[in-house]
């Protein structure tokens, strides 16, 4: 692969595509969007070339959840994209000005990052997203899916660019490009290395993807985060809302990185609600418990819930390493801590500073966890599922960064600015 070239082609047309105006962009998206809409079973077809392959070779039921595309997905991907249509232009927007005493007039604007990049496994509506996400916003944007979902990813790209030249001279369908991927993942370092040629670099997938990217880029990266999510149960919470919560933030995805991997529990309220939790999950996720929680669900006295879980659902005693880690799966550890204070050191200390939640009726103890808890997304009383690009309003999402500088949280469209000082003078010298 030419990584040279290919950044070439896209550094040319995201000089083009930054004198469009808004109503230009606009209008390529909306036909990009029709596009998708009309090829829609091609992509569903080449969907399922990639889940066949994907079951042949074992991946498990959570990943290829991620995987799939089916009807509804399609027209949620075209309904994003027309939120993101509906959205303000950033670009051009006067985010500061001022006068000096010199006379200089000073103005911060909003323009391009340039040319950004995006690796990423499985979920091909990222495809979209990103593109959707970085056109709208003056960015040409490059590629690099997973092999898993090249096919997928193909004929999304196929409506893409179908979608841009149908708008003629509004549409700018060299600003997007497909790696294929490579066996060694040559293409990969190709782009890491890219220095000069890459703005910005957005790693999307697993924490083996991203700790690569962020160790070995030489190109600016936004660190976009592995998910090892808490949800602690204060005493003074609502153990049968916060039954549902945990339900919700494990079950609903376990495959995404917004689903929750450890529930804490305050000891003097862990009797009454662990086994509420084990009923609400009904033997559908094993509990990877500490010695205090286990001997709570495993009593003789809980027997009714413990045959609800099957052989592969049942309660296990936690290993050192269940602890801090990324299960993605139907998998969640359980820890019993004794107050609000070790639930937040134990956050800081085990997360990816992605999203953490309280049940709590606590207002203080709310408060506090929210003040002093180092993640991007700090919840009260709610599921960690809501962090989202869509949920959020912002039609769709890069990724969720869990960084701190330029971009922190949900990514939509201002996270692929920056900006640029214009200043007016009238001849001033220093």
């Amino acid at each position: 692969m030419d990584i040279s070239e290919i950044c070439k082609s896209l550094h040319t047309a995201q000089a083009s595509l930054a004198l469009h105006t808004a109503a230009q962009k606009n209008r390529a998206l909306t036909c990009v969007a029709d596009a998708i809409s009309k090829n829609k079973a091609a992509i569903i077809a080449a969907n399922k070339s990639d889940l066949d392959a994907a079951r042949t070779k074992g991946m498990s039921e959570s990943l290829l959840e991620r995987l799939m595309l089916d009807e509804k997905r399609i027209d949620g991907i075209v309904s994003s994209m027309g939120v993101v249509i509906a959205q303000s232009d950033p670009i051009g927007e006067v985010t500061g000005g001022w006068d000096t005493p010199t006379g200089l007039s000073i103005k911060q604007v909003r323009v391009p990052l340039g040319l950004v990049a995006i690796i990423y496994e499985s979920r091909p509506n990222v495809t979209v997203d990103a593109f959707c996400l970085a056109y709208k916003s003056g960015n040409a944007i490059l590629l690099r899916g997973s092999s898993s979902a090249l096919n997928s990813n193909r004929a999304l790209l196929a409506a893409i660019q179908q979608g841009l030249q149908a708008a003629g001279k509004d549409g700018v369908s060299e600003a997007v490009a497909l790696c294929q991927p490579q066996t060694d993942h040559s293409d990969v370092d190709a782009i890491l290395g890219a220095v000069g040629q890459i703005d910005c670099l957005l790693p999307r997938g697993g924490a083996k993807l991203i700790q690569n990217v962020v160790q070995n880029a030489k190109v600016p990266v936004i660190e976009t985060g592995a998910g090892v999510c808490h949800l602690f149960i204060d005493e003074s919470a609502d153990l049968d809302k916060a039954a549902r919560i945990a339900e919700n933030a494990k079950i609903q995805r376990p495959g995404a990185c917004n689903a929750i991997e450890c529930i804490l529990v305050h000891e003097n309220v862990a009797a009454q609600f662990l086994p509420k939790l084990a009923q609400q999950l009904a033997g559908r996720v094993e509990l990877r418990c500490d010695k205090t929680s286990y001997d709570i669900l495993t009593a003789p006295s809980l027997s009714s819930i413990q045959e609800i879980a099957p052989k592969d659902r049942r309660f296990v005693l936690a290993e050192e390493g269940d602890f801090g880690f990324e299960f993605l799966d139907l998998v969640c550890a359980v820890k019993i801590v004794s107050g609000i204070e070790e639930a937040i050191a134990y956050i800081n200390s085990h997360s990816t500073h992605h999203s953490e939640s309280i049940c709590t009726n606590d207002r203080s103890h709310a408060r506090a966890f929210q003040a002093q808890i180092d993640s991007a997304c700090v919840y009260v009383n709610a599921s960690t599922r809501f962090t989202d690009g869509g949920e959020f309003g912002f039609g769709a999402e890069l990724g969720i960064s869990t960084q701190k500088l330029h971009a922190r949280g949900p990514m939509g469209i201002k996270a692929l600015t920056t900006t640029k000082f214009l200043i007016d003078g009238d001849g001033q010298v220093r």
